[in-house]
């Protein structure tokens, strides 16, 4: 705190960034904990004959909010693994990361860090299809991309370092790049894996389809069964809470800690406004005794003989108020005529 009462650069700093944190948090646990909500209030629904005919008698054709459990089956065409033999999937997404290290200038330390170069994904029609190899219903995957969280399995994953030479050792020193080699990775949703899809049902002309929910309800496309998946998002709910306590309070703290620096300083002030007019009131009470006139006496006059000139400083308050015969005429332990505050020592002050 500084001696005007304002905080400092660093208290508003830490204020205004706790602050902003717990905003940014909260909304994100709300956020969570809002889909956690919908998650359990969604209607579980079976993939079996009977599907369509519940869908006809519902109103408007669809369930807004519903959770699915099935087997992934292709429409038509299937895509194959360019790494495994004898993989088939519906969805593949292969990935290209940069891995280097950065030179930290501020930690001097080297930082592992990494970029995605080249991504694609590729896409065919599915369905979800019923575990019972019997029954014939399914339901149509509609724009699997869009959902919140998609789950697709590591099929292929290979690093290819990069060729280091002495030439380019140095020339990474320099630049404070040093890279270290292409991460390549192939993730596929594969024939025949269970999938938990959470969206809107509907059923349009004896098509039943799984899509995004028109409500704003988040879209879920996972490998996790119902429960696990419920349990996931609300531990990431948990874990929201907790920072968002955690900034909040840090927030709280510091505003409460300013608060009480500045009432702690206005205290102080007053009482050294109060000494100030104590002084004031003894120094004239002085000066009648000794029948001097206020305007005959020097400004720089020693506050307590009022003959001699002032000639020490008091440390640590910095007053200026008296005299060396005065000094060493203060009882034990010697305080400043003026603050009260404790002197620790005198600097002599030489008037030229």
């Amino acid at each position: 705190m500084e001696s005007s009462g304002k905080p400092s650069t660093a208290q508003v700093v830490v204020l205004a960034t706790s602050s902003a944190l717990t905003g940014l948090f909260y909304s994100i646990y709300k956020s969570r904990a809002t889909t956690v909500a919908r998650l359990k209030e969604a209607k579980k629904v079976t993939i079996d004959k009977d599907l369509s005919n519940i869908l006809s008698e519902t109103p408007g054709r669809c369930v807004p909010y519903a959770v699915i459990e099935g087997a992934v089956r292709n429409v038509k065409e299937t895509l194959s693994s360019q790494f495994v033999d004898n993989c088939k999937g519906v969805i593949e997404r292969l990935t290209l990361k940069e891995e280097k290290m950065v030179w930290n200038r501020t930690t001097h330390l080297w930082n592992s860090t990494e970029k995605v170069i080249h991504q694609r994904t590729n896409t065919v029609p599915f369905a979800l299809g019923s575990h019972d190899e019997n029954i014939s219903a399914f339901v149509r995957v509609v724009r699997p991309l869009d959902a919140a969280e998609l789950d697709l399995e590591t099929t292929y994953e290979n690093f290819h370092p990069t060729v280091q030479s002495l030439s380019s050792v140095i020339g990474h020193f320099i630049s404070g790049e040093r890279p270290k080699g292409i991460h390549e990775t192939e993730e596929m949703l594969r024939v025949g894996d269970s999938v938990t899809g959470v969206g809107e049902l509907v059923l349009d002309n004896n098509l039943i389809k799984l899509q995004p929910p028109k409500q704003g309800f988040p879209y879920f496309l996972t490998r996790l069964d119902y429960d696990s998946l419920l349990r996931k998002q609300a531990k990431s709910v948990r874990l929201w809470r907790i920072l968002a306590l955690v900034s909040g309070v840090a927030a709280c703290s510091t505003f409460f800690y300013i608060l009480w620096k500045r009432y702690v300083l206005h205290k102080q002030s007053k009482k050294e406004r109060s000494m100030l007019e104590e002084y004031k009131e003894q120094q004239k009470k002085r000066m009648r005794e000794l029948n001097i006139e206020e305007s005959s006496m020097s400004p720089t006059s020693c506050t307590v003989c009022l003959s001699q000139e002032r000639s020490c400083v008091f440390l640590e308050c910095g007053h200026v108020c008296a005299c060396a015969q005065c000094y060493e005429a203060l009882p034990q332990p010697k305080k400043c005529p003026i603050c009260r505050a404790t002197i620790d020592r005198v600097v002599p002050l030489y008037n030229s």
